[in-house]
Order: C-alpha cells, then sequence, then structure tokens
C-alpha cells in the first residue's frame, strides 16, 4: 500500500497516464477471449507480452493510448481548450491508419472530416466506452475546476460518442480521478470514490457491479462494471490490473480506464518495473512530457 501522506500530484498524474498504457498493452493480448480461453493459453496473465488479434509487439499500445496522446497533444498545442483542434488532431491519427480504431470513433471522426460538426447526433448504438478510455488528458488540464471538467469531458465524449450512459461513465471516472489527484489520506480516498459509484449505481441502475455480472465486452456499462469490480476489490496497482484484464472481452480499453484509476490512486512508483521497461519508448517519453505540461498548463 501507499504511505499515509499518499504520492505527489505529478506522481499520481504520471501512474495514471502510464497506467492507462500499461494497461492497455497488457490487455491487448487476451482482447476479445474468453476467461477460460485465457486460462488455458496464458493460465493467468501477469506480463505484456503482446500478440493477441492484433499481432502486437510487447510493449506496443492501441488506440486507448494513441487518441489519449491526440486529446493531449491538442491541449498543448492549443494552450488550452480547443475543440476543433482535438478533433482534427483525431482526424490526422485515423488517417495515419491505426492499428485499431472502434467504429463509433472511426464514424464520428469520418463525420468531423466530411462536414466539419463538433458533435454526432444522439445514437442508441454509441453506448461504447470510446469517449471514456481517451479523456485522461482532459481530466488533467481541468481537474481543478468541476465545471470544466464537466464541459470538457462531454465536449470531447461527444465528438464521437452522445449517449448519455456513455456520458455518465467518463464523468464519473473523470470526477473519480480529479479527488484522487488532489491526494489525501487512501482510505478518504477509497471513500469518495465508492461513494461516486454508488452515486452512478443510483443514477444509471445498469452500472452495478456487485455482484459482478461477469461482462467485460465494449458496451460501457460492462466495462465500467469490470473496472470497479476490480478495482475495489483489490489492493495494489498489480492486483487490479492483473483481476481486470483476465476477464477478457475488451481487455486492452478495460485495462487501460482501470489503469488510470489503479495509478492515481497508488501513484506511479506502485506500476511494476517490468510493465514500464517493455512500454513502448516513444510512447513512455510523450506520456512523461505531456503529464508535466497538462499540470503546467491547468495551473496557470
Amino acid at each position: 500500500m501507499t504511505n499515509e501522506s499518499g504520492p505527489t500530484l505529478h506522481e499520481r498524474a504520471l501512474g495514471a497516464y502510464l497506467g492507462l498504457a500499461v494497461g492497455d498493452a497488457l490487455g491487448a493480448t487476451v482482447e476479445f477471449l474468453t476467461p477460460s480461453e485465457i486460462r488455458h493459453q496464458y493460465g493467468e496473465l501477469r506480463d505484456i507480452v503482446g500478440g493477441g488479434w492484433l499481432r502486437l509487439k510487447a510493449g506496443q499500445v492501441t488506440d486507448d493510448t494513441q487518441m489519449s496522446l491526440a486529446l493531449g497533444a491538442a491541449i498543448l498545442e492549443s494552450g488550452g481548450w480547443n475543440l476543433t483542434n482535438i478533433a482534427t488532431h483525431w482526424l490526422v491519427w485515423l488517417k495515419s491508419k491505426p492499428i485499431d480504431v472502434g467504429n463509433t470513433c472511426r464514424r464520428g471522426l469520418v463525420r468531423y472530416g466530411r462536414d466539419g460538426s463538433l458533435e454526432s447526433p444522439f445514437s442508441d448504438g454509441d453506448a461504447g466506452n470510446g469517449a471514456l478510455m481517451r479523456n485522461l488528458p482532459a481530466v488533467l488540464y481541468a481537474f481543478r475546476d468541476a465545471a470544466l471538467l464537466e464541459h470538457c469531458s462531454v465536449a470531447q465524449a461527444h465528438v464521437t460518442h452522445n449517449h448519455p450512459l456513455s456520458d455518465a461513465a467518463t464523468l464519473c471516472v473523470a470526477r473519480m480521478l480529479a479527488d484522487l489527484l488532489y491526494g489525501g489520506d487512501w482510505r478518504d480516498n477509497l471513500a469518495k470514490l465508492r461513494a461516486k459509484a454508488k452515486a452512478l449505481v443510483e443514477a444509471h441502475r445498469p452500472f452495478r457491479f456487485d455482484p459482478y455480472p461477469k461482462r467485460a465486452t465494449g458496451y460501457v456499462v460492462d466495462t465500467v462494471q469490470t473496472v470497479l469490480h476490480a478495482f475495489f476489490a483489490t489492493d495494489s496497482f498489480e492486483s487490479c490490473l492483473i483481476r481486470t484484464v483476465n476477464c477478457g472481452g475488451d481487455a486492452d480499453t478495460t485495462g487501460a480506464i482501470a489503469g488510470m484509476l489503479a495509478g492515481a490512486h497508488y501513484g506511479v512508483d506502485a506500476i511494476p518495473g517490468r510493465w514500464i521497461k517493455r512500454l513502448d519508448r516513444d510512447v513512455r517519453d510523450a506520456i512523461v512530457r505531456q503529464v508535466d505540461g497538462l499540470l503546467a498548463l491547468g495551473s496557470a
């Protein structure tokens, strides 16, 4: 566990961002597998080994991390929040032929490229996890201002995902991350996070995660249930990530989101060194630069 004083703001922010990338790289290996298939092939996946349906190199990341980095780069380039620049960065990323991209993200970015609109129309089919997975740079920039945090989180979401369940999940996790970034005693932080999880479930009953329904698909409800179940049932960064990704399903994204929360809670020093060493060096370096820049920009 962390000590009573807890990690610093920088350690929590860097832990969240590196945790996102580590969870993405770890979980991508078992994306779309069932828990029984994972047990048959790996016993228990504990290391970043690459492979999977995308045939990744060990330490390679997917759209979860790539879209986050594009969001962070756009905020820093603009010196603040500029949704047009954010959407443009995502469109450039899409045109680069990324190794993986979700259908809803692709459809929203193609629409933006065609007509310049920054909000997708409401669609019942847009309750995926793509808006939630990439929101961390907006949180690092805006967490000190609750109204700004809500505005940025929903605005970036609606470029591709316009659905109340996606909004609720994105905002809940954003507020949890904000609480963690403020620091404080880890017991108090856990109590705050449990309260926010309870409020989410009370407002939107489908998010109920206790008992765990054992579904880890790209549907944002299943994603959040998997992440919260693993986070509250474990007591370390490593155990949280291992439990999350071994649920299978959309494991790169559940791993990325669990990594954000656990990284912000336990701090960067809690991330196993063997995972950090495996992570793509360019990704790791970009994350370090963005954390420093986003924290500085948000405090200006």
